[in-house]
């Protein structure tokens, strides 16, 4: 992917290296959920409700219950259908149902939090074989104090993306390309942004390709030592990647009757598209014709310009192309999407990528000054996930 020289730690001992970043993980969505629970029951509201049948929880529940045909028909004539919504969180909240006590709703929350638990694991996995394993456990812990973490404990499926979409590119980063592309097909299977992880494959395949067809030795030489069928193994990885997204958005087309362009109907009734990012400037230049209004635009430009700082910082310094890609098609399809505002920071919680020049940063403070940093932040954004569910909070 890149000259950067990485190594892939063994399988064995890998719980144990990775477990300072899942301690510290769950430790971050511990606090999260109390400050949840402590604010909710001061506000007399009940934080499993905010958690697991609120918003986009309702209509996961709903699919895993009553399978897909659902939908919700407003005055302004848009019609919600539970179409928008991908199958693999719903199929794992029916099957924790049906072998277990727990409602389809409890199975989500649980589906989440051993997803979240996977996806801070993947990761480290990535950042450890990048940057080392310093530089991984701040990576995960920087993901856990993200303002909008709590949603990584809700029954979304964010975590459940990321887990698939983290482990998808570490098996890329270590040359396991059946393994990549399984796992990009059920991250396919779970958000639409899981075209991303497809591309991600694809590109690193492609340049994988390139790289040893350049690096043949003619004459009869011997060249670079390979596994046998590894170019069989990756092409492989490469066509299992987008039969998820593929797979489901071309059934939804012909479940109703309009073709392979079907699912952009379906958003177009959640007033969902891709403009470009022009709603997304509107919105936020109409922050600027009143205040207070103004300071939540300056928030906005300043975020967007953060972002792509960050984006910038992980080019130069040689981040592995499919985690370019990844990133950069997430954040991409998350601020130019035409939907609801308030959504975007949640949707760009996958970009895992965008914090390891962070990480870098945080790694290389002393572990008192580092752990004052996470800990400060960790308190704050377990504040304002408390304040967020409790108002306003996801859609």
């Amino acid at each position: 992917m890149t000259d950067l020289e990485t190594r892939a730690p063994g399988r064995d001992g890998a719980l144990r290296r990775a477990a300072p970043a899942l301690l510290g993980y769950a430790a971050v969505r511990a606090l999260g959920l109390l400050a949840l629970a402590l604010w909710s029951a001061a506000r007399d509201k009940s934080a499993y409700t905010l958690l697991t049948a609120r918003w986009d929880s309702l209509w996961y529940t709903r699919v895993a219950e009553l399978g897909y045909g659902y939908e919700v028909r407003l005055p302004n004539g848009d019609v919600h259908s539970n179409l928008a919504f991908f199958p693999l969180l719903p199929w794992l909240e029916r099957l924790g149902a049906a072998v277990s006590p727990l409602s389809y709703a409890d199975a989500g929350f649980v589906v989440s939090l051993l997803a979240s638990l996977a996806a801070a694991w993947g990761i480290f996995a990535v950042a450890e074989h990048v940057y080392g394993r310093r530089a991984g456990v701040c990576a995960v812990l920087l993901w856990a104090v993200l303002p909008v973490g709590i949603v990584q404990s809700m029954a979304y499926s964010e975590s459940l993306f990321t887990a698939l979409a983290a482990w998808s590119l570490y098996a890329v980063l270590t040359g396991r390309w059946v393994t990549a592309g399984t796992l990009a097909a059920l991250a396919g299977l779970t958000r639409p942004v899981g075209l991303a992880v497809a591309a991600a494959v694809w590109v690193a395949a492609i340049t994988a390709c390139v790289r040893s067809r350049s690096e043949a030795v003619p004459d009869g030489a011997h060249g670079p030592e390979r596994a046998p069928g590894e170019g069989a193994r990756r092409v492989l990885g490469m066509l299992l990647a987008p039969l998820g997204a593929a797979g489901y958005v071309l059934w939804v087309g012909h479940r109703t009757g309009r073709g392979p362009l079907g699912y952009l109907d379906v958003q177009a009734g959640w007033r969902n598209g891709f403009d470009g990012g022009l709603a997304f400037a509107r919105f936020t230049a109409e922050k600027f014709t009143s205040f207070p209004s103004a300071l939540a635009g300056v928030g906005l430009v300043v975020g967007v310009a953060l972002l792509v700082r960050l984006y910038v910082a992980c080019v130069r310094q040689r981040q592995p192309l499919a985690l370019l890609v990844y990133a950069g098609l997430v954040a991409l399809l998350a601020l130019c999407a035409s939907s609801y505002f308030g959504s975007k920071p949640r949707l760009l919680l996958p970009a895992f990528p965008l914090l390891l020049p962070l990480a870098l940063a945080l790694a290389r403070l002393r572990t008192s000054r580092s752990a004052l940093v996470v800990g400060s932040v960790a308190v704050a954004s377990a504040a304002y996930g408390a304040f967020w569910l409790n108002g306003s909070g996801p859609p």
